[in-house]
């Protein structure tokens, strides 16, 4: 059996990423408010169908007193053999006649259990005659009959049909539940499996569950799945050949573009998929300028350029020559920006003179007593004036964080810093927070932080430490005296 029906969820408990949905249905069933008509929307492998049929069990168990023939029909619903509850593909019954045979059969009362249920999948499949006829229907069905709706396209559901069910929108499901899940199948299936390569899985699912889940099953025949595993069988990349793309084109390095595109090329990488990839890369970086309130005109700009480029790419008789030149005309354009800025910055600064009106101070100086410039000699020739540290705040750190960003080098440590997010300033200690393990391993390396805990001092006149954490994981350094405090507990407990 495939793993995702292995693990297909059973009941409210088990399903991943949908709380909102799940605690309204278990609500309305525990109140005895559910409604005739649900309508189920969101993207594949996001568990309508699960939750269909999980609801389709509740339901046609209402009213059964006898554990026992509870149990019969919750057997039935996970097996799909008993006949109060239908199923029907939309795809591959659109017209008007398939609906109006079922209406008919809905006439009859159920036979095994306490109401009909009516699953139809790819409900936007039907037909507009056979919208119209599930509309009489819909609105007033027998007090036992029960719809439930489920489709990808919601636009696509007339709105006669909408305003007469329940709509729930399905999420895509985020990464780290999608993680968390499969690292659950691999523990029960006793798979051997690297944790970087069930983040890759995860990210390939795109927000699909299913899809996910899948991937998985295929890989699983391997004696132990490792990142290069995964992309072989995805056609895709490594976040280092991603951020090894945007280092290049922030340095301008042409060969180098080159150098990726053909090893992306010779990898059978999907380029689009590959562009993909990029354009997540700097989605995420614009997220992080943004809050740091940095300008996004650049990053803007790139991202335009990328959409144009995957939608050429799927039709061009040379893929990687789209590709190619869409990265190298980034490449170019940053070097020009570069270039501009450099001649603004060595452009020289005329000082004029500025004519001493009289009566001024230096003026003043020259008709004044000898005792005066006899003391002014005595006194210390003042330097430049002294700058004053910063206070090591929240909104100073942001401040300042755009300084410390730029200054970071090399340029792959610089873009996954850019990733990352100030969460506390603290007891001279500096939280990051990053959204992936990959951006937080190369920020939080020896040299790099040492590196930017350089800059930070000569900015803040102090030092300062580093902490590097991923989003939504404590500050690993704030458990310490916690523990501590254990061990003294635990050493104590022995003692007496």
């Amino acid at each position: 059996m495939s793993l995702y029906r292995k693990y297909r969820p059973l009941s409210f408990a088990d399903v991943v990423g949908q709380d909102h949905i799940v605690t309204t249905l278990e609500q309305a069933a525990r109140l005895d408010k559910l409604s005739h008509a649900y309508l189920f929307a969101g993207g594949r492998g996001t568990g309508k169908t699960s939750v269909a049929r999980i609801l389709a069990k509740i339901i046609m168990i209402r009213g059964i007193e006898d554990e026992r023939i509870q149990q019969q029909i919750i057997k039935g619903v996970e097996e799909g053999s008993i006949v109060d509850l239908l199923e029907i593909d939309a795809a591959s019954n659109t017209g008007v006649d398939n609906i109006r045979d079922l209406i008919e059969k809905i006439q009859f009362s159920p036979v095994a259990a306490g109401a009909k249920v009516y699953i139809i999948d790819e409900v936007h499949m039907l037909s507009k005659g056979a919208f119209n006829a599930l509309l009489k229907t819909l609105e007033e069905p027998p007090p036992y009959a029960f719809f439930i709706l489920a489709t990808t396209e919601l636009q696509k559901i007339p709105a006669t049909i909408q305003s007469r069910c329940q709509c729930f929108p399905f999420r895509s499901i985020r990464e780290e539940d999608i993680v968390r899940r499969l690292q659950y199948i691999a523990d029960q299936e006793r798979l051997t499996i690297d944790r970087e390569a069930v983040r890759v899985i995860a990210r390939h699912g795109g927000g699909a569950l299913r899809d996910a889940i899948s991937l998985l099953d295929q890989l699983r025949s391997l004696p132990k799945i490792t990142v290069e595993d995964v992309l072989e069988r995805v056609g895709g990349t490594r976040e280092e050949e991603v951020q090894a793309v945007l280092a290049a084109i922030d340095a301008g390095d042409r060969s180098g573009i080159i150098d990726i595109v053909r090893r992306v090329e010779e990898a059978g990488t999907a380029l689009d998929g590959f562009l993909r990839q990029i354009l997540g890369a700097l989605r995420t970086a614009m997220h992080g300028a943004i809050e740091r309130k940095e300008p996004i005109d650049q990053s803007l700009a790139m991202m335009d350029a990328l959409l144009h480029a995957i939608r050429d790419v799927r039709i061009a008789p040379v893929p990687g020559l789209i590709l190619e030149s869409a990265l190298l005309s980034l490449c170019n354009n940053t070097a020009a920006s570069a270039s501009g800025l450099a001649k603004r910055e060595e452009k020289p600064i005329k000082d004029k003179a500025v004519p001493q009106k009289e009566g001024s101070t230096e003026t003043a100086r020259e008709h004044a007593p000898a005792a005066i410039k006899d003391d002014e000699a005595k006194a210390p020739t003042p330097t430049a004036a002294t700058i004053e540290a910063p206070e090591v705040t929240m909104e100073s750190v942001q401040k300042f964080w755009g300084e410390v960003v730029n200054a970071a080098s090399p340029p792959s440590v610089k873009m996954s810093l850019k990733n990352g997010r100030i969460t506390s300033v603290q007891d001279g200690k500096i939280t990051l927070g990053f959204p992936s393990s990959f951006h937080k391993e190369k920020v939080a390396s020896t040299e790099a932080s040492r590196k930017i805990e350089e800059i930070l001092e000569k900015i803040f006149k102090r030092q300062l430490r580093l902490v590097c954490v991923l989003d939504g994981q404590k500050d690993p350094t704030k458990e310490e005296p916690l523990q501590e405090a254990v061990n003294l507990a635990e050493a104590a407990a022995e003692i007496f």
